[in-house]
């Protein structure tokens, strides 16, 4: 179970500075917004949900001009950071002049929109901080209208391996937030009612000179861990000193040490008759349980 009071707090804490440090999240955003070319799509509504400092939305606003776009994230902090990029009046009117949007504060379990009210769900490295994942995939599914897509990026098992392995060599108390499989994912999707989702892998890898610099990246983004059992209190010189003995077991030739992140792309619709829109076929529908994984990327 995930505390999603932490995850608010942690992100909310983290929105002054975000947009810099996410260099993987703006790697995902940019897959996921490149895959929607794949489809031929004229959205009424675009959530983008988990929307962070808004760079998904305004991307997404100019991309679907004709479009209401609504920015959706726990942390309002977050949604502060994105009205920055609004001109003075959608600030004041919630966005109605030039690439606009609205921001709506809510946690993605409980959506306050209509009933097949969406067209296009989109939504970059969030589902991993959802603490029950089934409800906010039917939540999801709910608000989807028909022949809507839903296109997700989440983090997947092997993401933080080496940061997992090194705690685990100096306690058993979980330091590291559990990250769902992409076959689990997979069903989850097939349960809450989307249709023939659509899955692959990416693994990136990024480089730091030393544990400390690990931690903060980790940390800049909000990305702490969130489980309701999480290890809590104060990590001694001891115990630091122990893990960065544990962590040094994985530096690399070139003498820096790897954090691996694992990215899990979805995409599918809620209802079967989108598999038959204008230029869906150029999307492979292949069963997720025979995907393989993508070669791995490096991500500095």
């Amino acid at each position: 179970m995930i505390d999603r009071r932490k995850v608010a707090r942690a992100f909310g804490a983290a929105s002054h500075r975000y947009e810099a440090a996410a260099r993987l999240q703006k790697i995902t955003r940019e897959e996921l917004l490149g895959r929607l070319a794949h489809f031929a799509l004229a959205p009424r509504v675009v959530i983008d949900l988990g929307a962070g400092t808004g760079a998904s939305t305004a991307a997404l606003a100019r991309q679907f001009p004709r479009a209401q776009i609504i920015a959706i994230d726990l942390a309002e902090p977050m949604l502060v950071e994105a009205g920055k990029k609004l001109a003075w009046r959608d600030r004041l009117f919630g966005g109605r002049f030039g690439h606009p949007f609205a921001r709506v504060a809510a946690d993605a379990s409980a959506l306050p929109l209509r009933t097949g009210s969406v067209d296009l769900v989109f939504s970059n490295c969030m589902l991993q901080w959802c603490d029950d994942l089934d409800a906010t995939l039917a939540e999801i599914r709910r608000v989807c209208a028909p022949d809507a897509l839903f296109i997700a990026s989440t983090f997947g098992p092997t993401t933080l391996q080496e940061l997992r392995a090194a705690f685990a060599r100096i306690d058993e108390r979980p330091h590291v937030h559990d990250f769902v499989d992409m076959l689990d994912l997979g069903a989850a999707l097939t349960r809450a009612g989307f249709e023939e989702p659509v899955l692959d892998v990416d693994r990136h890898r990024e480089r730091h000179a030393d544990l400390r610099a690990v931690m903060r990246s980790i940390k800049e983004i909000g990305a702490g861990n969130a489980a309701d059992d999480r290890a809590r209190g104060l990590f001694g010189k001891v115990r630091w000193r122990a893990l960065e003995a544990a962590y040094e077991s994985f530096r690399d030739a070139d003498g820096s040490l790897p954090v691996t992140w694992e990215v899990i792309h979805a995409s599918c619709f809620a209802d079967r008759r989108a598999s038959s829109l204008p230029g869906a076929a150029s999307e492979s529908v292949v069963p997720f349980k025979e995907i393989g994984r993508r070669r791995q990327r490096g991500a500095s």
